[in-house]
């Protein structure tokens, strides 16, 4: 088995619960190359508080041929394939060593993740395990509160929804009251990085 996690403050309710029950299974990292620096340090900072095995999955492709043929940086041009190099394929390797991805998507966050199961199949060997799909946000902040866990430092300055640095924004509170992920990819019809629409496998 193993977890991945994004580091903001929604996913330290798993991580905590991991550290109390199962701090062997390694979390990995999708370390894009383009997040803040904020988000790594915060990483640092939960894998030491909580004594995880934190490790940094890495794209295959250097930025230097992340472009267009114009030049453009493929987070300008084309965010889908650079999300797809970025995080997808990484992971499409992972899905082949482990049996169990476990993730902390919940089913409020947006319309893709409520059609998701608890467990389901990848495209690979791997199972995607959901332990907290029907966690609710105020659940979420409710366990936070409750174990006085730390907040991503980005929280404070206005952002909700914390990916790469190149698509994060901070956006009128009003706007994103319903779904902080419209900070993210601000703009754009894109609402997935693709690691919960891509790796899913077909239902039967």
């Amino acid at each position: 088995m193993f977890v991945t996690s994004s580091f903001q403050t929604h996913s330290l309710v798993l991580l905590h619960i991991l550290s109390r029950t199962a701090p062997d299974i390694p979390v990995y990292f999708l370390n894009t190359g383009y997040l803040f620096p904020q988000t790594l340090a915060f990483r640092d900072h939960i894998a030491r508080e909580f004594a995880l095995q934190v490790h940094d999955l890495l794209p295959a492709v250097p930025k230097t041929q992340q472009r267009d043929s114009a030049g453009r940086s493929l987070y300008a041009s084309d965010p889908d394939f650079c999300c797809y190099l970025n995080k997808t394929q990484p992971m499409e390797v992972m899905l082949e060593k482990y049996d169990v991805w476990i993730t902390g998507v919940r089913a409020d966050q947006n319309e893709n993740r409520r059609t998701l199961d608890v467990e389901q199949q990848t495209p690979g060997r791997a199972i995607r395990f959901h332990p907290m799909l029907g966690w609710t946000d105020r659940a979420i902040e409710s366990y936070i509160s409750e174990h006085k866990l730390p907040r991503h430092p980005l929280e404070a300055e206005g952002y909700l929804s914390i990916g790469c640095e190149p698509c994060t924004r901070k956006v009128d509170l009003d706007l994103v009251a319903e779904d902080p992920r419209l900070a993210r990819w601000f703009g754009l019809q894109k609402t997935e990085c693709g690691l919960h629409l891509d790796l899913v496998g077909k239902k039967r």
